[in-house]
């Protein structure tokens, strides 16, 4: 086997990218879990990273009635555009020395290739399952409440919040963390063969298969966290207590649990016996113990007094210039003590007083976490900001639990489009696609460290099409 010593010859036998890329784009298949179960818009042309495509969202039809002297009444099939920005710009690199060139193209491709390819897998089964907190409007179960015996009624509660928003019955997931997973695998009637009628094949894989209209699935990238940036001391303060669907609350015990800031607009919290996340948006300081809150979504479930409340620390912005919109990077935040975790939803507000929303209210899902030392840290979402950050704008961290995603394909759509070959002369490139993913392998020689550089990358954009199709199952 020839070594890729010349950087424009043509020996390049160990290191064909056609070969790499074909590799590349089985090995993803093979290890992608959420991508694969919903929309994926893909054709094969030529793109760039910000580039816009305008993916399509299908109108539902209405079924009219007639007579035998009627004519039948037309509806439009229009189906309306989403625009997607490619903005995700994904890669994995890394250098094969000057020697290990003489390897056999299965010994690279498992101790290089694989976890590179992995890693994209990873990646973006983060991206998917990050836009879990844009359906909380559709949450079921409750924070940290999941267990052996809670899981088949919320598991029944989340399939009849998607019969509510009718939900498509058929080509329903459920993707659940790896706790949510183990609690349902205690249950006989989750894995007994006379109870499942697989013979006995959910209990030897240790698989969950199709329960309740859910394709059930285990992926380790679905948000769980166990969250040490608590706020406790707080709790519900009306004697009558308040009922389903409130949407504000006196609370006594703030002075303790502030954690040296007040309780404001952004904050997120749960009540206990609610379990639902709630965020702030509205607040009145009455004392230094008491304060009035305006939240939403409204309580799930009626809470009486003296019931707790935990809220959730915040950070601030770390930057002097801030984050423009569109920024996909690492954001530097402090201020804050304790793990801001992988899977944690973050939301953002302008400081001041009161604190301010940002337009829209986004959620996003952290998706890399580095520790700068002290308190700050850099955290990585799951997509590209959607609006403009400011030094000292508030990072505002969410409850503690695990967010299973139940959803329909419909519900997202991921949008993929080729990468252009490398530069002729400068480097080699192929690109491969397989089920509406496109992946790209580039090739270089590298004089200074001596080795060559493979480059495995993809470009995509992510979009929510329909809240209706997606819930929440929280545990």
């Amino acid at each position: 086997m020839k070594s890729f010593r010349l950087a424009y010859a043509n020996s390049l036998d160990a290191f064909i990218p056609e070969i790499w890329a074909n590799e590349s784009i089985l090995l993803l298949r093979e290890n992608i879990v959420a991508a694969s179960l919903i929309h994926r818009d893909f054709q094969n042309e030529i793109a760039k990273f910000g580039d816009v495509v305008n993916t399509r969202k299908p109108t539902a039809f209405t079924a009219k009635r007639k007579t035998n002297t009627d004519d039948v009444t037309v509806q439009d099939a229009v189906a309306t555009n989403i625009p997607v920005t490619l903005n995700q710009h994904i890669h994995t690199s890394f250098m094969i020395r000057d020697g290990e060139e003489s390897k056999s193209f299965l010994q690279l491709r498992n101790e290089y290739l694989l976890p590179a390819v992995q890693s994209l897998a990873t990646a973006i089964d983060q991206i998917v399952l990050g836009q879990v907190y844009q359906f909380l409007g559709n949450a079921e179960g409750g924070v940290g409440a999941l267990t052996d015996s809670t899981v088949k009624g919320y598991m029944l509660d989340t399939r009849k919040r998607m019969n509510i928003n009718k939900a498509y019955e058929a080509g329903r997931n459920m993707i659940m963390t790896p706790n949510t997973d183990a609690e349902a695998l205690k249950l006989d009637w989750f894995v007994n063969a006379d109870k499942v009628g697989d013979n006995g094949t959910a209990l030897r894989e240790a698989s969950l298969g199709r329960k309740f209209q859910f394709d059930n699935f285990m992926c380790q990238n679905t948000p769980s966290i166990t969250n040490s940036l608590a706020l406790t001391g707080v709790a519900v303060d009306l004697t009558a207590g308040y009922a389903v669907g409130a949407v504000a609350m006196h609370m006594d015990g703030t002075g303790g649990a502030k954690g040296g800031r007040d309780i404001a607009v952004g904050n997120w919290f749960f009540v206990g016996t609610d379990l639902i996340p709630h965020q702030v948006t509205a607040t009145a300081n009455l004392s230094t113990d008491d304060v009035d809150v305006t939240f939403t979504p409204g309580l799930k479930r009626a809470v009486a007094t003296d019931i707790a409340v935990t809220f959730f620390k915040n950070a601030d912005i770390n930057l002097g210039a801030g984050y423009l919109i569109g920024y996909s990077k690492e954001i530097v935040v402090h201020g804050i003590t304790g793990a801001i975790e992988v899977g944690s939803m973050v939301s953002f507000a302008t400081a001041g007083t009161p604190n301010v929303l940002q337009t829209g209210s986004p959620k996003y899902c952290v998706i890399a976490v580095t520790n700068s030392g002290g308190n700050t840290i850099g955290i990585t979402l799951d997509r590209p900001l959607d609006v403009a950050l400011a030094d000292t704008d508030i990072v505002n961290v969410g409850p503690q639990g695990d967010y299973n995603f139940a959803f329909h394909k419909n519900a997202l759509a991921l949008v993929v489009r080729p990468l252009a070959a490398a530069p002729a002369g400068l480097a080699i490139s192929s690109t491969q696609q397989a089920d509406g993913i496109a992946i790209r392998v580039t090739v270089t020689y590298d004089g200074v460290k001596q080795g060559v550089l493979v480059t495995v990358d993809l470009l995509c954009g992510i979009a929510v099409l329909d809240t209706a199709l997606g819930a929440v199952m929280l545990g």
